[in-house]
């Protein structure tokens, strides 16, 4: 026992000496590798691309491989991931996104934040900016198609060694868990950048990616890492000096190969990144034109191929003179400078009072990418302080879309572009804007919200509300002023004094422009949005039957209302020329009084939510409750036509007729059908009922009770009278009075249930009064007997004549064929 007991202790005590040798050669060959510098590691050419919008199996292992084929530099000093940062790479790198263009924006984003923050500080100190190209605050984006290689570089403020483990390995401050929970519920990558991990988005295209960063307090340093769970950051002695700033190399995968193309970057730059607040610049390839000189086998093989035709010769003599000069040519040639991508301005930043008309119209055809030259009707640019702070530019169109309506409330299309620190996040938020206003084009600029808001998040925010506030009483004020301004909507008793100045001609007529091509989002306005309804009222414009056939509006229509009068008369048809002949309108134009035309269909519901304005009252005058002024003998007249009142509504029974009363409103007409104050109007009726998917059934009970009132003046009203107080059994009578309110029902602008019941009693008056019996009828047909044709006695003699009928078939065409001398 003893004996083995000794035999392993001097075995350990063996192993004790020879691992400290073992360790010092490790050390040596470390030591000797690291004057040996690798070379960044290559994208594998034969890489697997993706084939679908899910990842298989076999991606997933091909880009393993692919990335374990890589290695980090020998000398560098290696690190682990953090947990969190783990799980976020292994979810980009493992899966596949339809978006994957946004990792441009995400590392444009984090350049221009590095230089907000050496901008930042230089207020203070002007030193740290450096002299020369160190200090243009500047970015730049560089490809390298044969490696695969995207670069993009920033003149910020650069990242220390502590810096780039801390912001790039071990995020300790940041979302990275939150964000990959929202990750594993949603699935929506767009949001990484809200959460401060923006940059692992580059591994959606790169599977090696590295660092290189310059601080002005530290030495320049290479962060590396292949997303396998380490990364490495070491002393950088082999690439070209910064100078101070970062710069982001992709080593893009083969299925990536989209973005090594030049018009694909600009794009996307155009697209997310247009305004950001520095510089953009592409080191991107043009073909230029230039002169070469000829060398003399080329001239002399041009020589013998060119014909000697007399033209020539007398160009060859002209230019003997210049044989002595060398002959050179032209051949295109590829040249690579920097080009700038972000051109346009962000003139939001500005004051607008430093902002000229020419850069507004500029700058809407930029972002609206309308490139005609009409101008936009109007424009306003405003910054927003207090609680939230942002900034906005919206402007009014100068032409509606042609499918603006045909899918108003099914649509999510939105016109205004929501930036978060001048970078793009997306144009399909319609909750900034509600839909009557969705026609505006526009962007917003906040600072307060987080970056990448999702739509959800958004909702939710409590920023959202005071902004969509704020915005829709600037586009409001915005089209408010744009009436004040045309010389057309000024006020009669102005008119004069906008002569005289004669300016502002390019803004006459603007409104109605604005009215013609905009006038039924306002309308819905009202319907939708009641905090801002009495707003939008003021903006409403209409014919009448004072206007001259110019638009007018509620303001202008109440200053020129009679003394004493208290509603706003209103009338809704068709069209104007059909509504100018109504007979609702004979008393109240021979009175005097103005009554609007409301001749879109959208009009019956505006007025059902627009119930009264500065105190006014709206009233229908096709409608029970129509108050004109006041009549001595109203009492009279009822009390002398009780009876035919009393005896018409009998008749009328069956037709579902609530009253017959006086009528107040009638000049010329013997009788009109008006309807109950809270029913749907006969225009409203027919609008209904051309509904494709409308139910007859459902539709009855908001039918408004028909009432008949009848003219107390007329000829035919006062015979009627007559003949009732005469004989009220008088059927000639009843059928009378049937076929006036059936007449009425139509000229009111009603649709008669049963035409061919009208349309028989119509023929029956024309009987009388061409004094033809009521029982006549129509002469019944003499019906003659069909005879038989001649090919069909034909076809029957040869059916009783067999082999016959071929015969004669043959004889007749013989006999009817053309002989040589008729030919």
């Amino acid at each position: 026992m003893r004996k083995r007991t000794l035999v392993s202790v001097l075995f350990l005590f063996s192993l004790l000496f020879l691992l400290p040798d073992q360790g010092r050669k490790l050390h040596a060959s470390a030591e000797d590798s690291t004057d040996e510098v690798t070379d960044p590691p290559k994208v594998e050419e034969k890489l697997g691309g993706h084939g679908g919008l899910s990842t298989d199996s076999d991606v997933v292992h091909r880009e393993s491989e692919s990335i374990s084929k890589k290695s980090l530099r020998s000398n560098a000093e290696k690190f682990e991931f953090q947990a969190e940062v783990s799980r976020l790479m292994d979810i980009i790198i493992n899966s596949l996104y339809s978006n994957k263009d946004i990792f441009l924006r995400e590392l444009i984003s984090n350049a221009s934040d590095a230089l907000d923050k050496i901008r930042f500080l230089a207020l203070t100190d002007k030193d740290v900016l450096g002299e020369g190209d160190t200090a243009k605050l500047e970015i730049q984006i560089k490809l390298d198609k044969a490696k695969k290689i995207l670069c993009i570089r920033d003149r910020g403020i650069g990242m220390t060694k502590e810096d780039l483990i801390k912001n790039l390995g071990t995020i300790a401050k940041s979302g990275t868990s939150a964000f990959v929970e929202k990750m594993q519920s949603s699935g929506d990558l767009n949001l990484i950048g809200q959460f401060g991990v923006g940059f692992y988005s580059a591994y959606l295209v790169a599977d090696y990616i590295e660092v290189i960063s310059k601080h002005n307090d530290d030495i320049q340093h290479v962060w590396e890492s292949k997303a396998d769970g380490k990364f490495a950051v070491s002393e950088d002695t082999w690439n070209e000096p910064l100078g101070r700033g970062t710069e982001i190399r992709l080593h893009l995968r083969d299925e990536a190969g989209e973005y090594l193309e030049e018009s694909k970057l600009k794009d996307l730059v155009k697209r997310y990144s247009e305004f950001i607040n520095f510089p953009i610049h592409l080191w991107a390839s043009k073909e230029v034109e230039t002169e070469v000189p000829v060398e003399e086998d080329e001239s002399t093989e041009e020589e013998t191929e060119t014909p000697s035709t007399e033209v020539e010769k007398e160009e060859d003599a002209e230019d003997e003179d210049s044989e002595k000069k060398q002959k050179t040519k032209k051949v295109k040639e590829t040249v690579y400078e920097w080009e700038l991508l972000n051109d346009v301005k962000a003139i939001w930043l500005r004051s607008p009072k430093e902002v000229t008309e020419e850069e507004y119209t500029k700058f809407y055809h930029s972002l609206s990418k309308d490139f005609s030259e009409e101008k936009p009707m109007a424009w306003s640019h405003f910054n927003a302080e207090g609680d939230v702070e942002f900034k906005a530019v919206l402007y009014v169109p100068p032409k509606a879309p042609h499918d603006l309506y045909e899918s108003y409330y099914n649509s999510n299309k939105a016109n205004l572009k929501l930036y978060v620190r001048r970078v793009f996040i997306s144009d399909e938020f319609d909750e900034l804007l509600p839909k009557y206003l969705s026609f505006l084009k526009g962007l917003v600029d906040s600072d307060t919200l987080p970056l990448n808001v999702s739509r959800e998040m958004l909702q939710q925010h409590s920023s959202l509300k005071t902004i969509k506030k704020k915005l829709i009483r600037k586009a409001l004020d915005m089209i408010r002023k744009l009436a004040e301004e045309d010389p057309d909507e000024v006020h009669d008793d102005d008119k004069k004094d906008v002569e005289k100045s004669g300016e502002n001609d390019e803004k006459k007529g603007q409104y109605t422009k604005f009215w013609n091509e905009f006038g039924k989002s306002l309308k819905l306005g009202i319907i939708e949005d009641a905090s801002n309804r009495n707003r939008l009222a003021k903006l409403l414009r209409f014919e009448t039957t004072k206007s001259d056939g110019k638009l007018t509006s509620l303001d202008q229509y109440i200053k020129r209302m009679k003394k004493g009068q208290k509603d706003v008369f209103y009338i809704t048809g068709s069209s104007k020329e059909q509504l100018e002949k109504s007979p609702f309108l004979e008393r109240l134009i021979k009175k005097g009084y103005e009554v609007i035309f409301f001749t879109d269909p959208v009009d019956e519901y505006l007025m059902q939510y627009l119930m009264d304005y500065e105190d006014k009252k709206f009233q229908n005058v096709s409608k029970e409750g129509l108050k004109v002024g006041k009549d001595s003998k109203v009492k009279e007249l009822k009390e002398a036509f009780k009876e035919l009142t009393k005896w018409w509504k009998e008749s009328l029974a069956s037709e579902n007729v609530d009253d017959v009363k006086i009528s107040n409103r009638l000049a010329d007409t013997p009788c009109v059908v008006v309807t109950s104050k809270f029913g749907w109007s006969a225009n409203m009726e027919r609008i209904m009922q051309s509904q494709t998917l409308s139910d007859a059934n459902k539709q009855a009970y908001m039918r408004g009770k028909r009432v008949l009132e009848i003219n107390p003046r007329h000829p035919i009203i006062k015979e009627l009278k007559e003949r009732v107080a005469s004989d009220p059994e008088d059927e000639s009578v009843k059928e009378t009075a049937q076929l006036m309110y059936q007449t009425a029902l139509i000229e009111s602008g009603f649709v008669l249930n049963d035409p061919k019941d009208f349309a028989g009693r119509i023929y029956n008056s024309v009987k009388s009064s061409l004094k033809i019996s009521p029982d006549a009828v129509a002469e019944e047909e003499v019906e003659a007997e069909e005879t038989e044709t001649s090919e069909e006695a034909t076809e029957a003699k040869s059916d009783d004549l067999p082999g016959g009928g071929l015969n004669i078939e043959a004889e007749q065409v013989e006999d009817e064929a053309p002989t040589k001398d008729e030919l």
